[in-house]
């Protein structure tokens, strides 16, 4: 089949997942002689739209990881997306850790809304809660990966053998386990969920947190406050000018420094095709 299309479809909150993704469908189009296209579902107002893709289409599917899932909080949209037999590739862009079952999450979701998941990755990105887990990735290397991985993907494509139907094996468990659970020194489960960021007297006001805040929770006209749920993607505090942005729960900065002081060593990408 000719296929017409390849979308560049993810939720990137700081841009790491958005970066993994365009690489490999801007080198699948290369490849293939096709054009690309962009599908950004990060802010609210996109998801309340309804999203169809078809069997010309190829899609390059990503979101971050968040404790070891895909975050719980776009399962609702995902299951509004009519893949109509679109090939697709589930990417998952995780903080140096580990992405434990989100990867064989995000591929049950889409092939149960109608895609056909034929390869699939897990990528580093730098963690939402450090600057220093996962620093400055995606990096070159990173990068150099995608594009080789979109390389055998195109080749996989285009072969006299290719099965379309044929499900892509990836690592992870069915069924899927838990969240990953952060705990405290002493063993005992941390709860951060409810943790929010606050805002310090650097703030200038510029409202860039309220508009770039994934779940629309940073009120406009007063960003000291929220009025949803904090996902901490960590966004606000990353992108903020003048660094006004910060959390100080306890619990949450031990949460932190115990990750950035157990995963220093440099996570590499898993690939499945």
């Amino acid at each position: 089949m000719q296929r017409k299309n390849v979308w560049s479809v993810y939720f990137s909150a700081t841009g790491t997942t958005e970066k993994i993704v365009t690489t490999i469908a801007k080198k699948i189009g290369e490849d293939l002689d096709i054009s690309m296209k962009k599908f950004d579902f990060t802010f609210p107002n996109v998801r309340l739209q309804k999203k169809s893709f078809t069997t010309e289409d190829i899609v390059v599917f990503g979101v971050p990881v968040i404790a070891g899932r895909v975050p719980n909080l776009l399962l609702k949209y995902l299951d509004t997306i009519e893949g109509n037999g679109a090939l697709c590739i589930p990417i998952v862009a995780y903080g140096n850790r580990n992405y434990d079952d989100a990867l064989i999450e995000l591929r049950n979701i889409l092939s149960k809304v109608g895609f056909k998941p034929i390869a699939a990755g897990a990528f580093i990105g730098e963690h939402s809660f450090s600057q220093v887990l996962g620093e400055n990735r995606p990096d070159g290397k990173d990068l150099d990966i995608a594009t080789n991985f979109a390389d055998n993907i195109s080749k996989k494509i285009l072969s006299s053998d290719f099965n379309e139907n044929e499900i892509i094996d990836v690592k992870g468990e069915n069924p899927i386990r838990q969240y990953y659970q952060p705990r405290d020194s002493k063993g005992n489960p941390i709860d951060i969920r409810k943790v929010t960021p606050k805002t310090n007297n650097l703030c200038i006001n510029c409202k860039l947190c309220a508009v770039i805040c994934p779940l629309g929770s940073i009120k406009y006209d007063n960003v000291r406050e929220l009025q949803g749920v904090c996902m901490k993607c960590c966004a606000c505090v990353k992108r903020c000018p003048v660094e006004a942005k910060y959390y100080d729960d306890e619990n949450y900065l031990y949460h932190q420094h115990e990750l950035e002081f157990q995963y220093t060593r440099r996570a590499e990408p898993d690939l499945f095709i």
